[in-house]
């Protein structure tokens, strides 16, 4: 597996990045999406990353500067016909090992509740994330959570 710094030219990339949009969109009430859209992963201050195997994209996943000291994870999804091969974890721990080079002391989420978000919850915690305070602009809701993991020592 290769993880790869990715412009999202290429088509692979923006059908699932498409795809990631349509999920939100259908598990997430309307006032609690903050799924990205293609502009908004191609501002200065997000770094995209996809992991590519023989040629077939398993997955992407972003990472967001918000201050000198915290990243915030955006994007992260897997193809689904390459789900459970670790595509997810390897673009993560990519994400946390960036996040560590570039002397940040927090990453933090954003992401929904409910079954649809249990798999991506488990990957997250399995990284240390725990549930916190709202960060950024979000608003909170009953429907949304808030993760951090520290990034000290």
């Amino acid at each position: 597996m290769e993880i790869r710094l990715d412009d999202l030219s290429g088509q692979q990339v923006q059908d699932l990045l498409a795809a990631h949009l349509v999920g939100m969109q259908e598990n997430s009430p309307p006032e609690s999406v903050y799924a990205l859209d293609l502009s908004g992963l191609r501002t200065p201050d997000m770094s995209v990353w996809t992991a590519w195997d023989q040629g077939q994209l398993l997955g992407v996943g972003a990472l967001k500067h918000l201050s000198d000291g915290q990243g915030e994870i955006k994007s992260m999804r897997t193809d689904p016909s390459h789900l459970r091969k670790g595509a997810g974890l390897a673009i993560l721990d990519h994400i946390i090992s960036e996040a560590r080079k570039r002397g940040y002391l927090r990453l933090s989420l954003e992401t929904g509740s409910g079954s649809e978000f249990e798999a991506a919850l488990g990957l997250y915690r399995k990284r240390g994330f725990t549930n916190g305070e709202r960060f950024g602009d979000y608003e909170p809701t009953e429907f949304n959570q808030f993760l951090h993991l520290g990034l000290i020592g």
